[in-house]
């Protein structure tokens, strides 16, 4: 990864809105740090985009909910001599449950890869880029970020931190030529649904939820605009703008229904 094409470091990657934006970066030509806890898928896709794409291609296997994590990939790409241009913190997950039977340890895991892992990611390639004075970070959130959600009450909370910490380092960073853009998307087909044990939610059986490809082109763009943030599709720009102006315990009870399974 000498060469001169900039590189960029995405989380998730294995699937999903991480699998599709690490296509669209590839098109462009950006060699490609993909990080994801299945070594398997990530040395299937590194193989796909190194031959249809002719882009390099590194695949690091790694749990980001583990505290040891971040600085550990921090340290091997440093050793490496691989300088990260953009920043993309896509890993997280969700579960569907109330909060009093959901097991502590699944509760407490949403809040150390979506809030800890990102936040410690974001700092320790935020500060090279700041020396450089060049460079992105694409945080993904949702457009649960906007309002509280009964039966996913840790989820939606860690998304709301995501979009107040992205926004505010936007503002902090906008002198130091660094963007910072906030994804938020929508119900999206991904494997989201399965692992959060949301198969059977008005969330994604009501709401005919946009394709991970969708959902990757706009944050991209979006990405690339330096935008400080970016809400694909008008129907859930509208949810999130409406949330902000509907009564809180309105549109708590609101998203608490769609949450809630449809049978």
């Amino acid at each position: 990864m000498h060469d001169r094409n900039p590189t960029a470091l995405i989380t998730g990657a294995s699937g999903g809105i991480g699998y599709a934006l690490a296509k669209l970066f590839a098109k462009d030509h950006y060699n490609l740090v993909l990080v994801a806890r299945t070594e398997a898928k990530l040395i299937e896709f590194a193989a796909e985009l190194q031959k249809q794409l002719g882009v390099t291609v590194k695949i690091i296997a790694m749990d980001l909910a583990d505290p040891q994590s971040p600085q550990r990939l921090f340290n091997q790409l440093e050793n490496d001599k691989i300088a990260i241009d953009i920043l993309v913190n896509n890993a997280g997950y969700g579960l569907v449950g109330p909060f009093a039977e959901v097991p502590l340890g699944e509760s407490l895991g949403q809040v150390d890869l979506n809030i800890r892992a990102l936040t410690e990611m974001t700092r320790l390639f935020v500060a090279p880029m700041v020396a450089r004075k060049k460079g992105k970070v694409l945080n993904v959130a949702s457009t649960a970020a906007f309002q509280a959600g009964p039966l996913m009450a840790v989820y939606f909370a860690t998304k709301a931190y995501v979009l107040s910490f992205s926004e505010a380092l936007a503002n902090e960073l906008r002198h130091n030529g660094i963007t910072v853009t906030c994804l938020c998307p929508g119900p999206t087909e991904t494997g989201f649904k399965n692992r959060a044990g949301g198969e059977n939610s008005r969330l994604f059986k009501v709401l005919s939820p946009m394709t991970s490809q969708q959902v990757a082109l706009v944050g991209y763009r979006g990405l690339i605009k330096g935008k400080p943030l970016v809400i694909p599709g008008l129907r859930n720009w509208i949810v999130a703008e409406s949330s902000r102006f509907a009564p809180r315990r309105m549109a708590t009870a609101v998203s608490g229904w769609i949450v809630a399974d449809s049978d």
